[in-house]
């Protein structure tokens, strides 16, 4: 089995058609969806810069930094919508076409982001806008995110299916470079309404796709009727699949303490001094370490051990967190988001690659909708904790003891599923079972 799977060609799942325009149709899409999250959360620290506000606690007048609590907030905006639609999201994936309902959440996403566009180019610059906005977006997400990654294990062979993730991880932080770049560039010298316009006719380009692919499946679950018990049976699936349910815990409890990049104006523009310029490189940092992370997986097969590497890479993206929050040099701190970049890509390849293979696939889009909960809820709850604790104590004191709870989480995580460190990749697991 070794010397077939030495033979097959190193981005073997570029070879499918469908997969093929999937992946080009999301590098346009993604890349015009990070350069507005990275102008939304600009857009806010602009608007509230320099501004503060006192709240009584317990009696006793506490002053809390406006933009870091703006921002913390945004965090919030984000992750109701998915807590709300994720379960209903994951059973749409599994009883309606996948591809048609990728269709329509993606134009729900293009709607959203030019009624944003209108709205700012017009002066409406409201923070309430821009949170229903962003709100509505989440909830187009909450349906697209199962139906998308349930497809792909459609559109490419069960031997192909690592590598199709790798390179859907790579897909992810290398807009996640140009994205940000291009904001930063842009955000000094346009109206952040134009960089809005920008990504709702990104949209377009996954929506032809779409169209352009020859897959024509039916539904994968046999019961087209959507109900609270067809719901659950994702959670009934991961609570009994210890394997899947600890690695959802050890992502939640890593980028909820250590995610700091809603964080990333304060930091840029208070900590490390630098322009709209600096704060677009620094928000491609972690993608740069992401990027070449994702290429060196890609280009392997398999990764060896996956429970052990799981769990240091988890490690030392939240040591890596608490020295950048300790920085105060722009190089040094390049390097260390990067370094958590890096670090968080290793850990998602082996998430991702383990799940599809451990769910059947008349469960994979209610098995998506949970891990959306963990997965988007960790650093999205996150960022509001991070905004929360450093509107209060201070950026630093933030992100510091973060990076120091992913640690101790993390370790609490490995000790308590000792199956989860065990785990020695895809090739050990047996195949779905078929659907019915």
């Amino acid at each position: 089995m070794s010397q077939t799977r030495s033979r097959r060609p190193r981005f073997a799942a570029f070879q499918h058609r469908d997969y093929r325009l999937l992946w080009l149709g999301q590098l346009v899409s993604q890349t015009g969806t990070q350069m507005q999250l990275t102008t939304v959360n600009w857009h806010i620290f602009t608007l509230l810069r320099g501004q503060t506000f006192v709240v009584d606690v317990f009696g006793s007048p506490a002053t809390f930094d406006a933009p870091a609590f703006a921002l913390g907030a945004l965090g919030l905006v984000r992750i109701v919508p998915i807590i709300v639609f994720a379960l209903l999201g994951g059973i749409v994936a599994d009883t309606r076409d996948r591809r048609k309902v990728m269709m329509i959440t993606q134009t729900v996403a293009g709607l959203a982001a030019a009624l944003l566009a209108i709205a700012t180019l017009a002066g409406f610059e409201a923070l309430w806008v821009i949170y229903i906005l962003t709100a509505v977006n989440a909830s187009a997400m909450a349906f697209d995110s199962p139906s998308r990654q349930a497809l792909v294990p459609r559109l490419v062979p069960r031997e192909d299916l690592t590598n199709a993730l790798s390179l859907n991880t790579t897909l992810m932080q290398v807009t996640s470079i140009i994205g940000p770049s291009l904001a930063g560039v842009l955000i000094a010298s346009v109206d952040p309404g134009l960089i809005y316009a920008f990504n709702a006719l990104s949209f377009g380009a996954v929506v032809l796709a779409l169209l352009l692919m020859e897959h024509r499946t039916p539904p994968a679950a046999s019961v087209s009727t959507i109900t609270l018990s067809a719901m659950l049976d994702g959670a009934r699936f991961v609570f009994r699949e210890r394997i899947i349910l600890s690695s959802m815990l050890l992502d939640f409890f890593a980028t909820f303490f250590a995610s700091a990049r809603t964080m990333l104006p304060v930091i840029a523009a208070d900590i490390l001094h630098t322009d709209a310029h600096g704060y677009g490189l620094l928000s491609a940092a972690q993608s740069v370490g992401s990027v070449i992370a994702g290429l060196v997986a890609s280009l392997r097969h398999d990764i060896p051990r996956q429970g052990r590497v799981l769990l240091i890479s988890v490690i030392v993206y939240g040591l890596a967190t608490a020295l950048f929050g300790l920085s105060t040099n722009f190089a040094l701190s390049y390097f260390l988001f990067a370094i958590t970049g890096a670090a968080d890509t290793v850990s998602t390849v082996i998430r991702g690659t383990m799940r599809q293979l451990l769910t059947p696939d008349h469960l994979r889009g209610r098995m998506v909708g949970i891990n959306m909960m963990f997965f988007m809820g960790g650093p999205q709850l996150g960022e509001a904790e991070a905004g929360l604790v450093a509107s209060r104590w201070g950026i630093v004191a933030s992100v510091v003891s973060g990076g120091l709870l992913c640690l101790a989480c993390s370790t609490l995580v490995a000790w308590r599923y000792p199956t989860l460190r065990q785990y020695d990749g895809p090739h050990s697991v047996p195949a779905p079972a078929a659907s019915h």
